[in-house]
């Protein structure tokens, strides 16, 4: 069998950095290239073990270098890419959404004409439910892919630009490719700003856990380890031009999360703080999954069970998200 060469963008990230792991764990005959500008939330200690490996590299470049980026597709020769890298802390993004635009705008379309140069044989790019906007609160209504986008935030606003680029290079130039768009993921190596992880490190140091506004706004939860496994589903069995959404089927409210973490760890609810809405802040998110899971997809992971792994790797490697929040991680 011939070595193929695999192209992740964002395999420092979190999402990124686990189908980074899954992909050197599943496949043998992959040369896998993570490619990575290192940000703030860039991090390589998760992949210390991989490190070493002749089918593993890592390159250091920003996306939305041109010249760095065609030269590199013009030396490799990727035969796919997975591009996870962007900006995607909506609060970031409210506060200076020029980085959204410049990561998540340009930055895909300098990897989309360097993989029109070169014929890339699939590009999957890894979008979220975001673009949709939001939903009511009826259960009964869903997310599916011919839900028209409705961005409502700076950081969902450059991802479904990015979401229609990549449509246009598939329907302009012929581009293989496919789209992804994921309900909240977490699990371990998530980036600490984050609720999940955020709550149980406030939690475990006995520190105020932040809540916007009531606590009310639903999420749909996936363990990102269900998501890697629908990401290798696509690259290699998505229909080309095809839109997949993944979903966990495991609302919750944001408040509901937090209490769980609370309430797993013994603590008190009176570590809750709830604090000011945050601006254009979408109601409810909720994924239907069902094109996905006709190609061969089903989450592994309840909220249950994936909640309760989840806050025992945060308790059991404290050492690495308390590295970040000291700012001592790269040294």
């Amino acid at each position: 069998m011939s070595r193929k060469k695999l192209l992740i963008t964002g395999g420092a990230g979190f999402i990124g950095g686990n189908f980074v792991q899954y992909i050197m764990d599943k496949y043998s005959d992959y040369d896998v290239y993570n490619l990575d500008l290192l940000t703030y939330a860039g991090d390589l200690t998760k992949h210390k073990e991989i490190a070493e490996r002749d089918n593993y590299r890592f390159i250091q470049a920003d996306i939305a270098d041109r010249g760095a980026i065609l030269a590199l597709f013009e030396q490799e020769r990727f035969d796919y890419v997975v591009h996870f890298a962007a900006e995607s802390h909506v609060d970031r993004s409210i506060t200076d959404p020029a980085v959204f635009v410049r990561t998540n705008v340009m930055g895909t379309q300098v990897l989309l004409d360097a993989s029109r140069t070169i014929g890339v044989t699939k590009f999957v790019h890894v979008s979220t439910d975001e673009v949709y906007g939001e939903l009511d609160w009826d259960p009964a209504v869903f997310f599916t892919e011919e839900t028209p986008l409705q961005p409502n935030s700076p950081y969902s606003a450059s991802k479904a630009s990015s979401d229609l680029l990549v449509r246009a290079y598939h329907e302009t130039f012929g581009l293989p490719m496919n789209i992804t768009r994921c309900s909240n993921n977490y699990g371990p190596y998530h980036f600490p700003e984050k609720l999940i992880p955020l709550t149980i490190s406030r939690v475990l140091n006995e520190q105020k856990v932040p809540v916007y506004g009531d606590g009310g706004n639903i999420r749909d939860w996936l363990h990102v380890w269900d998501h890697c496994a629908a990401i290798d589903l696509v690259l290699h069995e998505g229909v080309n031009g095809e839109v997949y959404n993944v979903g966990g089927h495991n609302e919750r409210t944001n408040l509901e999360v937090v209490k769980t973490i609370i309430h797993t760890l013994g603590k008190s609810e009176d570590l809750i703080e709830f604090v000011t809405d945050r601006l254009g802040h979408d109601k409810r998110y909720a994924i239907d999954p069902t094109k996905l899971e006709k190609l061969g997809w089903k989450p592994t992971y309840t909220f249950e069970t994936g909640i309760a792994q989840t806050i025992k790797w945060y308790t059991d490697n404290a050492e690495w998200w308390e590295q970040i929040l000291s700012g001592e991680y790269r040294k």
